[in-house]
């Protein structure tokens, strides 16, 4: 490309020394093992017209790394030299967009200096190939020899005959690049404007007008077609056609989409098109560039009216491969070497990676992401839309434009291969193709109901095909009504989803500047009742996507559309909108997952034929310019040096730059002079609006300009702010959505979203310590399997944790390790405790290890955050990870964020945070498991037994089943079982078979603890177990409460989540049963207010919304809950408790009121009974008779336990107290001033206990087992 031989000689030089002279050896690395021929060296801009453009400025160093990506490559008349076409995208800070379309060709090298250095050059390889043959028989040979015949290659005469340049016998070529830059991506124009230009230089016949005067005339005289408008202007021999949509359409696309989806498939394309939509890191890999941007603009032009925020490259040139260990979102492309495959492919983090192998036809995806809504629906769709075109859903690698003939064998095994959707290289009829495939011959049925017959899908093609007719315009056609069908469906999707958004966004501030200083504290969006509002299938996406990115600045576009102008998208979107509202007039269909098709497809595809088919505007034909006499001299096959003061400026009238940069002027003066009403400076203003827009962003786009050192650490320095922002922000949703008030002040906390927004903030916690441990790390560290090339679905942090592991476990064999021991130590009055449970991550890590459901290390890593989290642990753990700076040394490169000190402190600051709120994020997902439990029984010693000599036994329940009744050891009070796990325990029945001398047993409290999670429940009991003695009762049910350490109880003082209530206390218990003889009775003040408290707090319970319930079973049978609260009333007044040395219980009061009734119905005394009262006597009698023969040993205040409870449950204790209050033995076990024989104060228990009819009481099962009512 240079004149010069300069180049060649710097190349000469690094190559004598081994080393590269003046690039990053990340271009020069693969180099120097390669022929010189197959090299690559750098390459420069040789010139560009105009000079610079105001609003545009010319970025001379990326637009030369992305016109040459891999640089400057010479050939020779033995190698393909067919020219090239790729387009590539500039993104700016800002966001902003140019668009670059390059032909690349070869020129014939004339300079001799430049010939004869690459002749020196492989003169000097051959002879270092010969030297390293000999030296060793499996020597690494340059590829093309190896891969011709590497067994037989050591002769030098085999090696010279592939690998030779001769300066007498072969002409040397050199690539060469013509590229146009536009502010749209006019992709088809800008194609066919360079391949005219191309045949110019290269036809025998000299072109009508020197080139100067069609690059004068494309730069200055063919004006922007206004939207919705179609434009014809001339190149070298033909004119050329470009259109665009109206104000009213989707916006510019002019990459065919009917190429992407021969390229990767439908199926795969939707999950593709997921993973972006879900802001994961997207890595597309080809070895055409083209098909690297072609993918990536397709996919992203489908997610109108959202636009990727993230970094955007999708063609990452080889000096910047450094930016794969970006820990933030992307969408980059890379590009494959000839015949290497993914396993060669060295990759930082692979946790969160969607890999796409364009040319294989293949994706890896990342592990657990959710489907898009009404997936096969949705697919079924766009497979009418393709095969109307002719095109198989499954995809064709074979029939795309830019496909490349692949040269190695094994990839075009691959290809053939039908897997992963890949269909045979030969062409196929569709005919056939239906006829054979199961897929496509579901969607000809499919398309045949409606109404698309087999006969419009092939017949049209085959003639057309055969007529040989379908001329390029026609193709042309095809490809652009195809596009927009395509997006018409993918749009109406959203359209579709989100039709509802604008009622749940939530305008809060009164001006921009306030919306903008605030931005970072404010809710823009309800999520939580947007997200109650949806239909349940759609939910797992919709609580990801409306975390993402895309969606908050959507969002905000939103709320500053009341100040400013509507963003272009938004504008488009919110009337698609309103249409669907004028036909729907207020759908109930919106809120269903009712499947509606696209009804736009026609017109849409009719706007855009009308405009081709008329053409609206015809630019200025090329003329001849004012040049100097013999420049512009034509010489063929050589691109002419042009006449540079001829294409510098043009006609002052009609300069389409200027006229673009005056409305930009005017867009700016309206802007200053709105900031200034608003009273905010402009500067300032932008500075917001920046840090407003990039909220959440890490990282604008890589500047591929200026690739200096300092400016890579700068870069890399801005990953770790935003990291450690994107955790402060986490940490902080995370606690405010767990704790209640706060969270509803804020507009979060509504309706039955169970626990799904709390799965999702953890799951994007997972995924943000997945990108910190992938951020710097070592890709190959020598000598270390786990830390080579990893396999799919590595996690960076599991990896971190295992290298830890075999340190630590080496270091166990030696000395026993130090571990740190939580605040766990249980101790009761008798002395008799849990034993302690050991604080490990290395325990916890085998915990996870030792699951066999979980099967990949993304998975493990996922378990063990969460069982870290639980258990408060998480922040500790990291920490101790990290103490060992030797092991995090050899993983992570000097700039990683876990090698930067205070960031690092500030992180796990913020995860320490974390630990004010319970999770039950380890429990509540992994409910299948098997989980080891320790329960130790603790006896009150002063009054009783340690030990009974009867068969004692214990049943534990939990929210998520119960371990059935298992056999205590004799003599033992501790036991260890193991059961699936349970979920949060609720209760434990415990009881004996009350056989031996010491068959009574006073039990003050049952502990147990899950051993995987730590945490320890208690179940208060303070009672006999023992026939004759407190109310004869062999087994009890005991309510359990969380007990919380000491760590806990502290930071709980901080938080204001209010403390759990307790089940039912020693004393409470035994003042009930007179056992302890103190007299502290609560007056009938006391006994009213606790009513009212306990029916409030079952009243409170179902007004919270589900996720911020508790235990419905503590409200009713704990401290202070309705059984206790009732037994407080019966006990008013109740004449003394012992008759004859005998305890008398409410029980027996119950079973004379039931003796009473039933005769008393039989008499038919109660002639003015009314009908209700009839049947009220006789389920409360049914009820009774019921929990007296059920087979179980429960005592009497365990039987008016269960009464209260199935009559709450039912709705009917409002109706049985009247019936007790009014039967005769009540004056007979009553005293006069008994709360009970009051008739005022039980006519407002009645209406008190009245509210609670309207809610679904559901009791667990333990409390009511074995009474059938």
């Amino acid at each position: 490309m240079p004149p010069s031989s300069a180049v060649l000689y710097k190349w000469l030089q690094a190559d004598l020394h081994g080393k590269s002279s003046d690039t990053a050896d990340k271009t020069s690395g693969e180099n120097f093992d390669q022929s010189p021929l197959r090299r690559t060296f750098k390459s420069k801009v040789l010139a560009h017209y105009p000079q610079n453009i105001e609003w545009n400025p010319f970025d001379q160093d990326a637009v030369n790394m992305l016109c040459m990506p891999k640089g400057l490559s010479f050939r020779t008349q033995a190698d393909n030299r067919d020219p090239q076409l790729h387009s590539f995208i500039i993104t700016r800070e800002d966001g902003s967009r140019t668009y670059g379309f390059v032909l690349t060709f070869y020129e014939e090298v004339t300079s001799k200096q430049i010939c004869t250095a690459m002749q020196t050059l492989y003169q000097m390889h051959n002879a270092e190939q010969y030297s390293s043959v000999c030296a060793s028989s499996s020597c690494s040979m340059d590829s093309l020899a190896s891969s011709i015949d590497e067994g037989d290659a050591t002769s030098l005469a085999k090696l010279q005959r592939y690998n030779s340049y001769d300066i007498s016998r072969d002409t040397l070529y050199v690539s060469k690049c013509i590229c146009l830059i536009t502010p749209l991506p006019f992709m088809q124009a800008c194609k066919k404007f360079l391949i005219q230009l191309y045949k110019a230089v290269t036809s025998q016949q000299p072109p009508p007008l020197p080139l100067e005067s069609y690059i004068h005339n494309i730069l200055y005289e063919v004006p922007l077609p206004p939207p919705g408008r179609s434009l014809k202007f001339y190149g070298v021999y033909e004119p050329i056609i470009c259109q665009r949509p109206g104000p009213n359409e989707l916006p510019l696309s002019d990459y065919p989409l009917r190429e992407v989806f021969e390229l990767l498939g439908l199926e795969n394309l939707v999950q593709v098109f997921t993973c972006v939509l879900l802001e994961m890191q997207i890595l597309l890999y080809s070895q055409d560039y083209q098909r690297l941007m072609t993918v990536a603009e397709g996919i992203t032009t489908l997610l109108f009216p959202f636009q990727w925020q993230h970094v955007y490259v999708p063609i990452l040139p080889a000096s910047l491969l450094h930016f794969l260990d970006a820990p933030v979102p992307y969408l980059m492309g890379l590009q494959s070497k000839e015949g290497t495959d993914r396993s060669k492919l060295e990759l930082p983090q692979e946790a969160n990676l969607c890999f796409v192998d364009i040319d294989n036809h293949f994706i890896e995806l990342p592990e657990e992401f959710p489907q898009f809504p009404n997936k096969l629906e949705f697919i079924q769709e766009i497979s009418e839309v393709l095969l109307q075109f002719g095109i198989p859903p499954e995809g064709n690698l074979h029939c795309s434009d830019s496909a490349t003939k692949l040269k190695n064998l094994v990839l075009s095994d691959l290809v053939n291969d039908k897997k992963n959707g890949n269909i045979p290289s030969n062409a196929l009829n569709m005919y056939e193709l239906l006829k054979g495939n199961e897929t496509i011959a579901r969607l000809q049925a499919l398309a045949k109901r409606t109404g698309v017959t087999m006969e419009k899908i092939t017949t049209p093609l085959t003639e057309k095909e055969k007529d040989g007719k379908l001329s390029c315009e026609e193709l042309e056609l095809r490809d652009y009504k195809l596009n927009v069908q395509l997006r018409e469906v993918f749009a109406n999707r959203f359209t579709q989803m989100f039709a509802d958004y604008e009622a749940f966004v939530i305008q809060a501030a009164p001006d921009m500047e306030s919306w903008l200083t605030n931005r970072e504290q404010m809710q823009n969006f309800d999520k939580a009742s947007f997200l109650s509002d949806q239909p349940e299938p759609y939910l797992p996406f919709l609580s990801h996507f409306i975390e993402t990115q895309m969606f908050a600045t959507f969002i905000d576009n939103k709320i500053i559309s009341q100040w400013e102008e509507k963003d272009p998208f938004l504008r488009v979107f919110d009337s698609r909108i309103e249409k669907i509202k004028l036909y729907n007039v207020r759908a109930p269909a919106l809120r269903t997952s009712n499947y509606q098709k696209c009804s736009t497809l026609k017109e849409a595809a009719q706007s855009i034929e009308q405009r081709l088919m008329k053409i609206d505007h015809t630019a200025i034909h090329p003329h001849l310019l004012d040049m100097k006499i013999g420049q512009g001299k034509y010489e063929q096959g050589f691109f002419p040096k042009l006449q540079s003061d001829v294409l510098a400026t043009g006609p002052t009238n009609n300069n389409r730059w200027a006229s673009r940069s005056t409305t930009t002027q005017r867009r700016k003066d309206r802007l200053r002079q709105h900031s200034e009403h608003i009273g905010l400076d402009n500067d300032l203003r932008e500075k917001y609006m920046q840090e407003a827009r990039s909220l959440g962003k890490n990282l604008r786009q890589p500047k591929l300009s200026d690739l200096s050192p300092a400016v890579i650490a700068q870069t890399n320095w801005k990953f770790v702010e935003g990291l450690l922002k994107e955790c402060r922000m986490k940490t902080k949703r995370m606690l405010v959505e767990k704790m209640g008030h706060e969270a509803v002040e804020l507009g979060h906390g509504e309706a039955n979203i169970t626990g799904l927004e709390e799965n999702t903030l953890i799951a994007s916690l997972c995924d943000l310590l997945e990108r910190i441990w992938s951020h710097g790390l070592q890709v190959k560290q020598k000598g270390n399997p786990e830390g080579g090339q990893r396999n799919k679905g590595k996690s960076a942090l599991w990896s971190h944790l295992l290298q830890y592991q075999e340190r630590e476990e080496k270091q166990e064999h030696s000395a026993e390790s130090p571990v740190a021991v939580g605040t766990e130590r249980r101790k009761s009055d008798t002395g008799i405790t849990l034993p302690t449970l050991r604080v490990s991550l290395i325990q916890d890590m085998r915990h996870v290890q030792n699951m066999s459901e979980i099967k990949t290390d993304v998975g493990r890593a996922r378990a063990w955050i969460r069982l870290s989290l639980e258990k408060k642990l998480l922040s500790q753990h990291l920490k101790q990870l990290l103490s060992n700076q030797a092991l995090a040394k050899k993983l992570y490169k000097r700039y990683a964020f876990l090698r930067c000190e205070e960031e690092r402190e500030q992180f796990l600051y913020h995860l320490l945070s974390l630990n004010a709120v319970d999770y039950f994020c380890f429990t509540s997902v992994f409910t299948t498991i098997m989980i080891p439990y320790r329960s130790v029984i603790i006896p009150i010693k002063k009054l009783s037994n340690a030990i009974t000599t009867s068969n004692p036994w214990i049943c534990v329940s939990g929210e998520l089943g119960d371990t059935g009744v298992m056999q205590i050891p004799k003599n033992h009070l501790e036991m260890t079982f193991e059961c699936q796990n349970l979920g949060k325990l609720t209760t434990v029945q415990i009881g004996h078979d009350n056989s031996g001398l010491l068959a009574k047993w006073l039990v003050d409290c049952v502990m147990v603890r899950n051993e995987i999670t730590g945490h320890t429940y208690k179940f208060p009991c303070g009672r006999w177990l023992g026939k004759g003695v407190d109310d004869g009762s062999l087994e009890r049910i005991l309510i359990g409460e969380l007990v919380s350490s000491t760590s806990d109880e502290e930071l709980g003082k901080q938080c204001r989540t209010p403390p759990q209530q307790k089940s039912p206390t020693v004393t409470r218990r035994l003042s009930i049963t007179s056992l302890t003889g103190r007299n502290t009775k609560p007056n009938a003040g006391q006994i009213q207010e606790g009513i009212g408290e306990a029916v409030n707090n079952i009243v409170k319970h179902f007004h919270k919304p589900e996720k911020e319930r508790g235990s419905l079973t503590i409200l009713l049978c704990g401290e202070n809950g309705l059984v206790a609260a009732l037994e407080q009333v019966f006990h008013h007044g109740f004449k003394s408790a012992r008759i004859f040395h005998k305890n008398v219980f409410i029980w027996d009061f119950i079973e004379k009121a039931v003796a009473y009734l039933e005769t008393s119905d039989q008499i038919g005394d109660n002639e003015e009974a009314l009908l209700l009262q009839r049947s009220s006597c006789k389920t409360f009698c049914h009820y009774v008779n019921a929990i007296n023969t059920a087979p179980r040993n429960i005592g009497k205040d365990g039987k008016f336990q269960i009464l209260v409870c199935l009559g709450t449950r039912d709705h009917l204790l409002s109706q049985w107290i009247p019936l007790l209050a009014e039967c005769p033995p009540i004056t007979r076990m009553y005293e006069e001033n008994a709360l009970l024989r009051d008739r005022m104060t039980v006519n407002s228990l009645i209406r008190v206990l009245q509210t609670l009819q309207d809610f679904n009481i559901i009791l667990e099962g333990s409390l009511i087992k074995g009474v059938d009512v």
